[in-house]
């Protein structure tokens, strides 16, 4: 089944005009639940703007954008935020964790503006923390942990709301090689053991390698599209 469907989507700016930007132009594509998928491309190939449109951050200037069937190009802005809150999880190259609250309040939160009783987030929030193997800091704000730790709980504040996938845009990127391994494995265990879908934009090719599948953009056109042999 597929996740996320985009048919003939464009993404303009400054449409019209000398300075017309195609940051997408055309771009079929289809994810299937459980995939692991790369999105590469040089800097202005449409990664970056492919993944907010398909995470309901931004618009389309003309085509379509399914996620579960629904289309949520046809959605308005107050129907996004909620569609988000509910069926995307999202990790930045910034982590933009809260400062002021702790790994278990940032991991907490998405729950609580789901309105989840507090039995259910207590639980699911410690044993996210676990997951991503942060149990110890389970109290530290994010200036009190290292650039890794902060982007591992980013990671398990987006799997909180159970979403349908995660969108990670160069979710390495801050990250020394150490971290960039150990939030890889997490990454790659929870897609493998619990089916969690993973839609990556990245230049690391250390996060290309382990894709099952890379997708290349170039001038807002995909030009490559390879899956993997299983080992």
């Amino acid at each position: 089944m597929n996740v996320i469907e985009t048919k003939n989507l464009k993404k303009f700016y400054n449409e019209g005009t000398e300075l017309e930007v195609r940051a997408l132009n055309d771009v079929n594509l289809s994810i299937k639940q459980g995939e692991f998928t790369a999105i590469v491309g040089p800097s202005g190939s449409g990664k970056t703007t492919l993944l907010n449109i398909i995470g309901g951050l931004d618009t389309p200037t003309d085509g379509k954008i399914f996620i579960d069937g629904k289309d949520i190009s046809k959605l308005n802005e107050n129907q996004l935020i909620d569609f988000r809150l509910h069926h995307i999880g999202f990790v930045f190259q910034a982590y933009n964790l809260i400062p002021v609250l702790s790994a278990y309040e940032n991991t907490e939160l998405i729950m609580l503006l789901q309105n989840k009783p507090e039995q259910e987030r207590k639980e699911r929030v410690i044993n996210l923390l676990k997951a991503v193997g942060l149990e110890k800091q389970i109290d530290k704000r994010p200036a009190q942990m290292s650039g890794g730790q902060q982007q591992r709980v980013a990671v398990a504040r987006a799997l909180a709301s159970k979403p349908k996938f995660i969108l990670a845009d160069e979710p390495t990127a801050n990250l020394d090689s150490k971290s960039t391994t150990q939030l890889l494995d997490i990454m790659k265990k929870l897609n493998e053991e619990e089916g969690m879908t993973f839609i990556f934009s990245t230049h690391d090719q250390r996060v290309i390698d382990r894709a099952k599948r890379v997708i290349t953009l170039d001038d807002g056109k995909i030009i490559q599209d390879t899956s993997k042999q299983k080992n």
